[in-house]
């Protein structure tokens, strides 16, 4: 597990009943985790690797966790509209750029009743622009945790 990863699922906040979404989730470690703390409700997790999502499929089952759905999506291409979730978490990658980050965001706001909650983790080069990002469709930042390379961001949608 890197170590962004490791550093967003040690501050993170799961209520029992919160319904989640991974966007992005690899081999699992973050859906995995918010599944195994919200056994109430259900986790979503994508990705657009499809080997990713086999892997997260495989994870899921080894362990035992059952109240979690995967499937590949770019981003939330083939997320319903429709479906709307407590809690989006993310290790956000560096290198798709300002606007497929900002659109990232956005659709995430989207998704979320209201009082939920997003939460990220970026390299801490990006803290700024994402602070920048989450107050202008947010209107709210919180910086969780800066650690050495990474820092957790979290926004409320109102």
């Amino acid at each position: 597990m890197d170590e962004g990863t490791r550093l967003l699922l040690d501050v993170i906040e799961v209520n029992a009943d919160d319904d989640c979404l991974d966007v992005g989730c690899g081999y699992g470690p973050i859906g995995l985790t918010l599944a195994r703390l919200a056994p109430n409700g259900e986790t979503t997790m994508v990705d657009r690797d499809f080997v990713a999502i086999e892997y997260a499929r495989a994870n899921a089952e080894m362990n035992g966790i059952s109240n979690v759905r995967v499937f590949s999506s770019n981003g939330f291409n083939a997320i319903p509209e429709t479906q709307h979730v407590d809690l989006v978490a993310s290790n956000l990658p560096a290198k798709v750029g300002n606007e497929m980050l900002t659109l990232l965001i956005a659709d995430a706001y989207a998704h979320l009743n209201p009082g939920g909650r997003l939460v990220v983790v970026t390299l801490s080069e990006m803290r700024r622009f994402i602070e920048r990002v989450f107050l202008e469709i947010f209107g709210n930042y919180d910086k969780v945790k800066q650690g050495r390379q990474h820092t957790v961001s979290l926004a409320r949608r109102d």
